[in-house]
Parts: C-alpha cells; sequence; structure tokens
C-alpha cells in the first residue's frame, strides 16, 4: 500500500523539471509510486503539458458488452457504490468503478463536478490506462495492484492536474484483479478519510463476490480478535469438505501469507498445520476457535453452522442415493435443509452428462486435449471444473481464459506471459502469462473460436513444442498441462471459412463433448432445486422457496434458449418477488415477459412427458447404438417414453426414488406412468 502525502508545489515542478530535461526524476521529490509511473508515462510516448493523440473511448456497443461481461462485478459493486456516494453526497465528488483493463464501467457524482470530469472522459466507457492517460490514481492501481492516491500535479498529464483521487483494487475471490474503485473530487478538497473509505468500500465488494462465487462451499471466517468475526475486516477462507482452499479475500491471503496461484491448489494443513484437520473436524456449532498460521500469527477461526449442515446434508444425501439405504448412521440433519447433489459437484442426475463426463476423464487422464461444445449457457466452464477436480491434476491449478473477452491488443500477454519491458505499460518484473500459471494442472480457453488467426499460429506451436516463449523473450520454458477448450461455435464450419486453423483443430480436437441444451437435460427437477437452495442461502431466506406445480411443469416445458444463465436469472427475479413469509413460487412472482412465453399456453402434461422421456430415450439410443447399417428410427412417442422409463427402472436395480430421478420426474408420477404401462 502506498498513500502519496501532498508534496510542495515547488518539489513537484523541480521533480517534473528534471523528469523532462534529463529523463529521469530527482530521488526524493515525490514519491516512489509517482517517480515510477512517470517513468512509465513517458516512455509510452506521453507529454505532460500536450493533450494525448485522441485518447482512446469505447464505443457505446463496447461499453455494452463490458457491461454484460462485467455483470455479476457490477451488481455487487453498485450497491456500496451507492453508499460510498451517499456519504459524500455534496462534496464535488464522484465514485467510479473500472473493470481489469482501466475502462471505467459506472460512476456516481455530484451533478457540477461529473461536468468537469467528463471534459477530461472521466466517465463511462474511457480508458484510464497510465499508458493512455499517464499517472492516474486508476491506471497507476492496476500496474502496482496497491491502494494508491494521486493528488493535483502529481497527475502525469497536466490536463488533469485539478483531480485529486484515492483508488483501491478490487480482487476476486481466486486472488486476481477485478477491477478498481476511485473516488475523485477536486485537488483543493482532499480530505484523509477518503483512502479510508475507498479502501473499505473494496472490501465490501470483495466479501460480496466471495460469498456469490463460494455460495456452495464450506466458509470460514478468520480474525485477530474474535468480536471482529462477522465484521466488515474479517478474512474469508472457502474449503471443500476435505480441506482444499478454494477462495480466500485479501485479507485471508494476507495473514495466511497464501498466493493466488495457490488458491486452489493448497490444503488447509499447509496454511494452519495440524490444526487444520482438527478444524474441519469440529462440530458445527459456529463457535470461534483459536488457530496459529505457519507464520506464527494467532487467529480465531469460525465456521457457519447452517452453510456446513447443508454440505454434511449434501454428502450423506450423495451417499445414501449410492448405497441405497437410509442415512449415515448416527447423522445429525433432522434440521438440514432438504437438498440435493449440487450441480457443479457432479452431473450425476443426467444420463448424458455422467457419461460425457466419464468419458473425458478417461481421455484426459493420457494428455489428451477435451473439446467442449454447446449453446451459450450450458455450463462448459462448470463442467470442465469438474473434470479437473476429478481428474489426476485436481491438486494442481486451474487456469481460465476467455479468449472472446481479452482484447487483441492483451490476449498473446495475457497468455503467453511477457519479459519486462517487452512493450509499453509491461510491469518491470513481466509476467508469466496464463498458461506457465497453470503448471501441472488445467488451462481451459473459452470460447477458442474467437482467438485471432496470428495467435493460434502461436497456440498450435507450444502444444507441439511443450514449450513457451513470452512476448519480447528468446529463451522457451517448457510447460506441463492438460488442455480443455469450450466454445458455441461450429470449429469445423469456421476451419471451412478459413477463420479458424485447421491443424489447431486437430490438435485441440482429442475427444469432443456436446453438453446437451438446459430442454435436453433429464435433471431440470434436481437443477431447479439446487438453484432455489443457492438462491435462499445469497438472499438470506430461512426457508427454501418451492415450485407450484403447475408452474414446475410450465418451466419444464419451456425451451430455455439462455440455458442454465436464464433459468437463474428467471429463478432470481421469482425469489426477490416472493414475500419474506411466503414459501411457494406461483406465476404472479416471475416477470411478465415470461408469462406470453412459459405461462400462457395450456400445460398437457403427458403430453409433455412424452415427448421429454422420448428425447432421452433416443439420447440413450444413439449413445449405445453399434456401428452398422442405420435402422428406422423410433417415432411413436408414447412407446420411445415407455422404453425410456423401463430403462432407467432397470438401470436403478428397481430402486423407484434413483429411477425417477434419472428421469427428471417425481416418483408419485413415476408410479402413475407405470399403471398406465400396465393397463395397455
Amino acid at each position: 500500500m502506498h498513500l502519496i502525502q501532498p508534496n510542495r508545489f515547488d518539489q513537484l515542478r523541480e521533480a517534473r523539471r528534471g523528469l523532462l530535461e534529463d529523463g529521469v526524476v530527482p530521488a526524493g521529490l515525490v514519491d516512489d509510486v509517482v517517480s515510477r509511473s512517470w517513468t512509465r508515462s513517458q516512455m509510452a510516448g506521453l507529454s505532460p503539458t500536450e493533450p494525448p493523440m485522441a485518447p482512446p473511448v469505447s464505443s457505446g456497443a463496447e461499453l455494452r458488452r463490458a457491461l454484460a461481461r462485467e455483470y455479476d462485478f457490477l451488481s455487487h459493486a453498485r450497491p456500496v457504490m451507492e453508499f460510498l456516494f451517499d456519504q459524500m453526497r455534496d462534496s464535488g465528488a464522484m465514485v467510479i468503478l473500472a473493470d481489469a483493463q482501466g475502462m471505467l464501467l459506472h460512476s456516481l457524482g455530484d451533478a457540477e463536478f461529473l461536468q468537469r470530469a467528463e471534459r477530461v472522459s472521466l466517465c463511462p466507457g474511457a480508458l484510464w490506462r497510465e499508458e493512455y492517460r499517464g499517472t492516474n490514481a486508476i491506471g497507476t492501481c492496476i500496474v502496482d495492484q496497491t491502494p494508491t492516491v494521486i493528488q493535483g500535479g502529481e497527475h502525469y498529464l497536466e490536463r488533469n492536474g485539478f483531480l485529486t483521487c484515492a483508488a483501491a483494487p478490487v480482487m476476486a475471490p481466486d486472488g486476481h484483479l477485478k477491477g478498481v474503485l476511485d473516488i475523485s473530487g477536486d485537488q483543493r478538497g482532499y480530505h484523509p478519510h477518503t483512502f479510508a473509505l475507498v479502501r473499505s468500500a473494496t472490501r465490501m465488494i470483495e466479501d460480496r463476490l466471495f460469498h456469490a462465487r463460494h455460495a456452495n462451499d464450506q466458509l470460514l471466517r478468520l480474525h485477530p480478535h474474535v468480536e471482529g468475526l462477522g465484521g466488515v475486516g474479517e478474512g474469508l477462507l472457502a474449503v471443500t469438505e476435505d480441506g482444499w482452499v478454494m477462495g480466500a479475500n485479501a485479507v485471508a491471503q494476507q495473514w495466511l501469507s497464501l498466493s493466488a496461484s495457490q488458491i486452489g491448489a493448497v490444503t488447509l494443513d499447509r496454511l494452519l498445520g495440524p490444526q487444520a484437520q482438527r478444524l474441519l473436524n469440529l462440530p458445527a456449532t459456529g463457535t470461534p476457535t483459536r488457530v496459529t498460521t505457519m507464520n506464527g500469527q494467532t487467529l480465531f477461526a469460525r465456521d457457519e453452522p447452517d452453510r456446513r449442515r447443508r454440505i454434511w446434508a449434501v454428502a450423506n444425501a450423495a451417499e445414501t442415493d449410492d448405497r441405497g439405504a437410509a442415512g449415515r448412521p448416527g447423522g445429525s440433519t433432522a434440521t438440514a435443509l432438504p437438498v440435493r447433489p449440487v450441480r457443479s459437484h457432479r452431473p450425476k442426475d443426467d444420463v448424458r452428462l455422467s457419461k460425457a463426463l466419464a468419458r473425458a476423464l478417461r481421455v484426459q487422464a493420457q494428455g489428451i486435449p477435451v473439446l467442449l461444445q454447446g449453446e451459450s449457457g450450458t455450463g462448459k466452464e462448470v463442467f470442465s471444473r469438474q473434470l479437473h477436480r476429478e481428474g489426476d491434476r485436481g491438486n494442481k491449478p486451474f487456469v481460465a481464459v476467455n479468449c472472446a473477452a481479452l482484447p487483441e491488443t492483451l490476449i498473446e500477454a495475457e497468455l503467453f506471459g511477457y519479459v519486462g519491458g517487452a512493450f509499453t505499460g509491461a510491469r518491470r518484473e513481466g509476467s508469466p502469462g496464463r498458461i506457465r500459471q497453470a503448471e501441472g494442472g488445467t488451462l481451459f480457453l473459452d470460447e477458442i473460436g474467437d482467438m485471432p488467426l496470428a495467435l493460434q499460429a502461436r497456440l498450435l506451436r507450444v502444444l507441439q513444442d511443450k514449450c513457451v516463449v513470452p512476448v519480447g523473450g528468446c529463451h522457451p520454458v517448457p510447460v506441463d498441462f492438460v488442455l480443455v477448450c469450450a466454445t458455441h461455435r461450429n470449429l469445423r464450419e469456421a476451419v471451412a471459412q478459413g477463420e479458424f486453423r485447421e491443424d489447431l483443430f486437430w490438435r485441440i480436437n482429442g475427444l469432443t463433448v456436446q453438453l446437451p441444451a438446459l430442454r435436453e437435460r433429464g435433471d431440470m427437477v434436481e437443477l431447479i432445486d439446487d438453484m432455489l437452495h443457492s438462491l435462499a442461502h445469497d438472499m438470506k431466506r430461512h426457508e427454501v422457496p418451492s415450485l407450484a406445480d403447475e408452474v414446475l411443469q410450465a418451466l419444464q416445458q419451456h425451451p430455455w434458449p439462455g440455458n442454465l444463465r436464464q433459468l437463474h436469472a428467471v429463478l432470481r427475479t421469482a425469489c426477490a418477488l416472493l414475500g419474506p413469509h411466503d414459501s411457494e413460487l406461483h406465476w404472479e412472482h416471475f416477470g411478465e415477459d415470461l408469462w406470453d412465453d412459459v405461462f400462457s399456453r395450456p400445460i398437457r402434461a403427458d403430453d409433455a412427458l412424452d415427448d421429454r422421456l422420448a428425447a432421452q430415450a433416443r439420447q440413450q439410443a444413439a449413445l449405445t447404438a453399434a456401428p452398422g447399417p442405420e435402422s428406422a428410427p423410433e417415432t411413436n412417442l408414447r412407446r420411445l417414453s415407455n422404453s425410456a422409463i423401463e430403462r432407467a427402472i432397470r438401470d436403478s436395480d428397481g430402486n423407484m426414488t434413483q429411477a425417477a430421478r434419472l428421469l427428471g420426474i417425481s416418483r408419485n408420477t413415476l408410479y402413475r406412468r407405470i399403471k398406465q404401462m400396465s393397463t395397455h
């Protein structure tokens, strides 16, 4: 953390003269943070006195894409920004949120100051990276990833000298930079408390992001004082039932000396020693426990009893299903929520997904790449993370890169890394790149179909040689990882149109897994149940909502073009509209835009059920069909649905509960259909 104290005007003027005339900032006149940033700005070709050549401002379409990409980030940051602005209203200042690339996403401020700020493009859509705007709190914070204050003449560009800005980085639960929160105002009105305000607000955003990301993980709260548990300044850890650390906020990382690359790759005993197992084995009471970190710091730790009991209930339910018997002997789950296995743990309620995962695990164990294809929102990253967790490299890093979300100018450095000074704005120490961060683990390239052709050639070389050469470097670095790629595009068509390299296509296409759309899956009931549990927890509801039967039938018949993402959004809105003392979702709780599409047509339960079960039967037949002359497909829906029911009962060894789960229907519906089958 660097808090830059105000410097006298003559010192700033002398320091700037030394930079312009000698190319060096005289020591001791300005803070080291400012000195380094001035030097970087000069190397970027910026002049302090002349306006920069058309500083980039995103188009309306680019800003809309950025807002859509950062929807979750903005939704969690906006309430904090509004609270923060309420504390400083009428002070001639503004609150700004920027993404990790320096694009301003959202701002709140007093109208008069907003007009002044807009004249220097301090408004949504503008890019405020150092190479474009010189020394400024947002851009310098992105480079140093530490809270920063830039006041008045410390700005590299003289035209920004009227500003005083305090910015702090917002870190994602995986330890990487998510964005920057900034408070800017007139430099004559700077107050030291502004710096504390923005740092506190970023912690609030980080905690909101953490809880949203790890809603289904076991949570540990940490603080040096027992009274601090549950407060803004506490450390947060997300751990699996067997002790793997899957997430940590910035405070916990600092106290535990936990780096971003270790998240997802270390167990709790590496941080707390032998006490970790005792901590995990404690009853779920929420009682604080004293622990000592590996570096000797004493902390108090407290779990979340309700969440932990729910996780145990999930494990017990899964074990019960596997045994086909009652719950674990002596298990205390009478007060637990009636949850089903969480989809992100294993998609075992959908036959197609379960078999696809088993096939992918076998080929990936031999180092063969896996290519995931499917519509947008079908859960490709969720599937890839499950593949990583259950594979031989599950205790190694999982590194995800969205090839469509990165600007073309940044994706090369992001993937392959760079050496210090490789390009303007590069960190002095360089960067290893995402490929090297995945060493020993899994590299997930999402939307690989949108990767530029020039970088496709470089990626192909890395896959062939198992070495990567950083940007600006000349020495290859050996790498070891397994590759999972995903795309919603038809890559064969892209190859035919010259938009994707054919040789790279065959290199990444070791095994193609086509993820089914939501309308094709057989676990709709379980998916809805899991989402409602997660939403109930996030919204702090005491009871998990249920769906009225007619609503559930309607949702099951809907085609869901947005797949899982759309379903989650619909249920989230419905839960938000549910009264605090209500527990059942009816038609009136859903958005009006869905009424005509989902609820207006009459529901023919048996016809809809036949359609769905017939689709399952066709999928099963396709999976098990032996090669040979094609036979005429079965077209009678009732016969196909009866066949699906018989197969589910046979696969479940007569366990009707398990058979109903495989079919995605209730047990009562299954018995009713069996009775109908026996009378025909």
